[in-house]
């Protein structure tokens, strides 16, 4: 038998498991998914040519024909109809997925901030230095500050295996609305009415770019390679308004170093993407053997560090803006630098999602602006 033969037979079994799998999805009225020349990350998967892990640890699966296979995620039964109609719930499902992770993400980390807040000015005896450290880690409410912001990184890592850069982080904004509402009902603060009106701007402008633009994915793992470049930039920029923001006014200190902060998230929630990835392919112990989750641990560090930098050196209503306004921004460049996400092509969505953005931007300065300037409440905290 020579080798055309063989790939000749090769196709033809896999053409009959292919009917054959199609006859018992349409029998059991499960959704099936297509899949046509891609490289794909599925947990049930029928390899017709080729079965490799690639660089950043996905599987992949190269098909000659177009092959279907069962929806990891949608679980749903349906009525027999076309097979679009199952495409098009599975990605309804993703999509609901991926903005219910993003808000989760939001609340938790609006929660983190107020139950660290709590723990740390509850100290009555006003310890300091080492003292101060031994009473935060006996309290509870610190420690489930830290609970909740693991359940932050989780919500988001969920978030960003489901859905793409371009419409997860630009959902984080939420949190300055739940951290609003938060401090209105638990920290029991008055929140003036304009700073309501501005947490509405910013929801209206967030959901109305969001439809405009209508973000989505490609569909293909992009390579190890394709991070050389987007990372070099964004480290070459952090570093530079670093450099910048070690003179001026306090403002503009806490500008530079909010804005480096928020191109710093932005890359590391490309490096969130690629560990689930790995870990989603190879296990959680296998991604280890991969650079995502080295990458994900490095910049976090510098992250963090960013972020207290631009605490400290100036005031939290200018660098909150840019640290909400910037990252998004990037997010979304960086989407389609590296996973070549699309948005809605066309001059009148993409007019009216520029405009709903900045709409959501302006929302967002007013907000920070008008909001309390501290978390101590107005009257007693039930």
């Amino acid at each position: 038998m020579n080798l055309s033969t063989g790939f000749l037979t090769k196709g033809t079994i896999i053409n009959q498991l292919v009917a054959s799998f199609q006859q018992v999805s349409e029998a059991f009225e499960l959704p099936a998914t297509p899949i046509r020349h891609r490289e794909v990350n599925l947990f049930r998967h029928v390899d017709g040519a080729t079965n490799s892990i690639n660089e950043n640890g996905a599987r992949k699966c190269v098909f000659y024909r177009p092959t279907y296979a069962r929806s990891p995620i949608s679980y749903r039964r349906h009525a027999p109809t076309r097979r679009g109609a199952h495409v098009a719930t599975r990605t309804f499902d993703l999509h609901a997925m991926t903005i219910l992770f993003a808000l989760l993400t939001s609340l938790t980390n609006a929660l983190a901030v107020a139950l660290q807040h709590i723990a740390s000015t509850s100290d009555t005896k006003k310890s300091s230095g080492w003292k101060f450290v031994v009473y935060l880690f006996t309290h509870p409410l610190w420690l489930l500050g830290w609970l909740a912001l693991c359940g932050s990184l989780v919500f988001q890592a969920l978030a960003l295996h489901f859905g793409p850069l371009s419409v997860v982080q630009p959902v984080l904004v939420t949190e300055l609305i739940v951290a609003l509402v938060l401090r209105q009902l638990w920290l029991r603060q008055s929140i003036r009415m304009v700073t309501w009106m501005a947490a509405v701007v910013t929801g209206g402008g967030l959901v109305i770019f969001l439809v405009a633009t209508s973000p989505h994915a490609h569909g293909l793992a992009p390579r190890s390679s394709a991070w050389t470049t987007p990372s070099l930039v964004c480290v070459a920029l952090v570093a530079l308004l670093i450099v910048l923001a070690q003179r001026g006014s306090p403002s503009r200190k806490a500008a530079l170093f909010a804005s480096a902060t928020a191109v710093m998230w932005a890359l590391e929630a490309t490096f969130i993407k690629a560990t689930t990835d790995s870990i989603s392919a190879l296990g959680f112990w296998g991604a280890f053997g991969r650079w995502p989750i080295y990458a994900l641990i490095i910049g976090g560090i510098l992250g963090l560090l960013c972020e207290q930098a631009a605490l400290h050196v100036g005031p939290l209503s200018v660098s909150q803006p840019f640290i909400v306004i910037v990252d998004p921004v990037v997010s979304v460049a960086l989407g389609i630098w590296i996973y070549h996400e699309r948005l809605r092509a066309g001059a009148v969505h993409l007019s009216i999602g520029v405009l709903a953005f900045a709409v959501m931007c302006a929302g967002v300065v007013v907000l920070t602006r008008t909001a309390p300037t501290s978390m101590a409440a107005d009257f007693p905290r039930l």
